[in-house]
């Protein structure tokens, strides 16, 4: 029976043709893989606590992650998919698997060079990222970087073959591969440890990475996969120059955020030990319903926007992003209000176990406190920011994203010394709101007439309605208090849910006094059969997701 749908569901997977089919497939393993997200840190967590070892895994994460995020997940899978689609789509399928082998050597061969630096001057680069490390702990930390540097390259490929799926429509394995990548993360934190100690968790990434690449081969094997070695012709390929010119606007956007959380380390590391591992922790947390609620909805858009804007129906234009910006606020705003008011339940039953201390517990939801005091503001980013691209400008999103950095690293200065670790927590926040107003007022200028009317009353309505379900949650949680024992984990997780399901029904029966839209919008969505919808793929999904 396995070994059945292995073969035909998986390895032979068949396209998926509508659009709703496509969307349920991804968003279901993109929970998936969040929740196995939550699991990883809670087991983490209870292995570790909040201390040098976490700090040591975090802060070896950040070359690593910088490298493949800036240079592979941001840039080339992303331009990849539109390039190598528009061969499949004019027949030219051999050309499309040069292209695609092209760009596996490029990469593969420049990750294993990074590869090699990495390994002999590691030492020097964590000095640079971590410099508030004791010798000891910075030298575990470079070693842990030289091991963990290994899953670039696995990833690497692996964002190749995932563009290749997402071209032929065949979006369950593409899917099943970040599942896989947390899967290998934890079986390193439950068993590699156990043998080798801390650097376990190196391993596991690795191993985590390495089933993401071998999920997706035999499937893009089956799709009619050839490869062609390197050759020194291929760079004056059409193709791949169409490809790198695209690459120059992904890349400087996303560098800047990946400095961000480079300087977030930087100023961590400088602090007591567990501050790295304690704010990346909490922002793990607060990360989620951005990537299950808001993200999703700026990549859909995405393609409508640019349609709009290349046949100048900029009325359209507008419409479409306002109404996409208050439904981004209808979910988002109540799950920061949400979080924010169960931030010690939160974190009490995703990461309060084993070694993960009161002390630790304490430090972290402050921390996820102030993070989700701008959730609104990092939830509208990503949606601007494409609009941004749609109208073919990707100069105003940098220098933007710039000035906001700006601001982070001058809050930090200010407030690092008088609130330590919170103080990263404050300027993040800060730096995010500041970043999304300046990012809407430019785009607002580019318009004659603009939406304000809807978006300043759908965003007044939903933040009412979320402040009223804010209120009852705080009462439940007191009422809950009384009826049950909070100190065990059965009695906090009773606490968390009974408090978030009641504000959940206010919210939604204070949405319908207030005629709030989106509620009609939600409701259409979740009664409506699942793969109703009939309508066909006709564009790639915009990008190839990373982890």
């Amino acid at each position: 029976m396995i070994r059945e749908i292995i073969n035909h569901r998986i390895l032979n997977e068949r396209p998926t043709q509508s659009v709703t089919a496509a969307a349920f497939i991804v968003a279901a393993a993109g929970i998936a893989s969040r929740l196995l997200g939550l699991v990883r840190d809670r087991i983490l967590a209870s292995e570790f606590g909040a201390g040098d070892a976490l700090d040591v895994y975090y802060a070896a994460f950040r070359i690593p992650d910088f490298i493949y995020n800036l240079l592979i997940i941001g840039a080339l899978s992303a331009v990849f998919i539109p390039v190598f689609t528009g061969l499949i789509s004019k027949g030219k399928e051999e050309e499309s698997w040069k292209l695609a082998s092209g760009i596996l050597n490029i990469q593969a061969l420049f990750m294993i060079v990074m590869a090699v630096f990495v390994f002999f001057f590691a030492d020097k680069l964590i000095r640079l990222i971590a410099p508030g490390f004791p010798p000891e702990k910075m030298a575990e930390t470079a070693f842990f970087t030289r091991i963990m540097f290994l899953s670039p390259i696995f990833l690497g490929i692996s964002a190749i073959f995932g563009g290749v799926l997402v071209s032929f429509k065949k979006f369950l394995v593409y899917s099943l591969s970040s599942v896989m990548y947390n899967l290998g993360i934890i079986f390193g934190a439950l068993v590699f440890v156990k043998f080798w100690g801390p650097i376990g968790l190196a391993w596991g990434v690795v191993l985590g990475a390495a089933a993401h690449m071998i999920i997706q081969y035999p499937t893009v094997k089956s799709s009619g996969f050839v490869f062609y070695p390197l050759r020194f012709h291929f760079f004056r390929n059409e193709n791949v120059r169409s490809m790198l010119y695209l690459m120059v606007p992904r890349t400087l956007a996303i560098a800047v955020n990946q400095i961000n959380l480079l300087i977030i380390t930087i100023f961590a590391s400088t602090l007591k030990s567990g501050s790295v591992a304690v704010f990346n922790l909490a922002n793990n947390i607060q990360s989620a319903p951005l990537g299950i609620l808001a993200i999703p909805f700026a990549v859909a858009v995405f393609p409508l926007l640019s349609a709009c804007a290349a046949k100048q129906e900029y009325d359209d234009f507008v419409r479409r992003f306002s109404e996409t910006l208050v439904k981004i606020f209808f979910f988002v705003i109540p799950a920061s209000v949400f979080i924010f008011i169960l931030r010690a339940q939160i974190v009490r039953v995703i990461l309060g176990s084993g070694k993960f201390d009161w002390e630790d517990t304490i430090l972290t939801f402050k921390i996820l406190g102030f993070l989700a005091a701008s959730l609104f503001a990092q939830a509208v980013i990503p949606l601007i920011t494409r609009s941004f691209y749609a109208l073919n400008n990707t100069k105003t999103p940098f220098f933007i994203a710039l000035a906001s950095e700006g601001v982070n690293i001058l809050l930090v200065i200010i407030l690092i010394p008088h609130y330590e670790v919170l103080g990263l927590a404050m300027a993040f926040s800060a730096a995010s709101i500041v970043n999304a107003l300046l990012l809407y007022f430019a785009l607002r200028s580019k318009f004659r007439m603009f939406n304000d009317q809807q978006i300043i009353s759908g965003f007044l309505k939903i933040t009412l309605a979320a402040a009223g379900a804010g209120i009852i949650i705080q009462l439940s949680k007191m009422v809950v208090a009384q009826a049950v024992n909070i100190d065990t984990f059965l009695g906090i997780f009773t606490q968390l849910a009974l408090a978030a399901f009641s504000g959940s029904v206010i919210f939604i029966f204070l949405c319908h006094q207030l005629k709030v839209e989106e509620l009609g919008h939600f409701k259409n969505a979740i009664t409506r059969r699942i793969f109703r919808n009939k309508e066909k793929i006709t564009e790639d999904m915009g990008e190839a997701g990373g982890i």
